[in-house]
């Protein structure tokens, strides 16, 4: 890694002590709903990422005590790396946002529309555990709508990269308004956090849920119908 980037990162993660991140635990302190990126976040080309990430992550398994020459753990470095740039948080770049279809709403269809149980695989920032759980979206039409599939791809896309649940549920949300021009979004997010369950606590039953809604949703009847759709089971035969 360059001297001057890793200064920079270095001074970023100085700006707290020890004692500060262990009182604070996991508050989020985030004033926006956009991703906190580097200015040159996208200047390292996503090979160059990866050579960088699997020589640190090989110091790190070293700082554990690990044989990185054991056959087993040899291509660990470079699968992390690989699983970090190209998978888990391929999100962090808008060049991977995914084309959405958009379509004249020629059926004048004014309804809610819901798409649900769409799988989420994010990813908290504060641990970087896993965030496992089901986003349920729905919007009513004016004169655009979209491909149902690119609703799920659009969550996908928010959900990888280091995310808190909050800021996921609104990015959603703020990017289908926009996409779809009303303001007519509602998006509601149920997830388990492996931060919780697999360390601190280690409550391994709880779940987190989280709703955020704009426009005609804001009017009680409308959110308890969409509850009654999202609510009611489904039964495929």
């Amino acid at each position: 890694m360059p001297t001057r980037m890793l200064q920079t990162l270095t001074h970023g993660i100085m700006k707290m002590t020890r004692e500060e991140i262990e009182s604070t635990g996991d508050l989020h302190f985030s004033n926006t709903i956009e991703t906190p990126l580097r200015a040159d976040a996208f200047d390292t080309s996503d090979d160059d990422k990866i050579k960088n990430i699997q020589h640190h992550f090989a110091e790190i398994m070293k700082e554990l005590g690990l044989d990185v020459t054991d056959d087993s753990l040899s291509g660990t470095p470079y699968r992390v790396a690989k699983m970090y740039v190209k998978e888990l948080f391929y999100g962090l770049n808008p060049k991977n946002r995914p084309k959405t279809s958009i379509f004249e709403n020629k059926y004048q269809y004014k309804k809610i529309l819901v798409e649900q149980n769409i799988t989420i695989n994010s990813s908290c920032e504060h641990h970087f555990l896993p965030i496992v759980g089901t986003a349920h979206v729905g919007y009513i039409p004016k004169g655009r709508v979209i491909g149902l599939s690119k609703i799920n791809r659009l969550v996908d896309y928010y959900a990888h990269r280091p995310q808190v649940q909050e800021r996921l549920c609104l990015q959603i949300l703020k990017d289908l308004q926009q996409t779809l021009e009303t303001e007519d979004v509602i998006v509601v997010i149920q997830a388990k956090h492996l931060c919780v369950s697999s360390r601190g606590i280690k409550d391994k039953s709880s779940f987190t849920t989280t709703i955020e809604y704009r426009g005609k949703f804001m009017e009680p009847a409308t959110r308890k119908e969409f509850f009654s759709i999202v609510n009611k089971p489904f039964d495929v035969s």
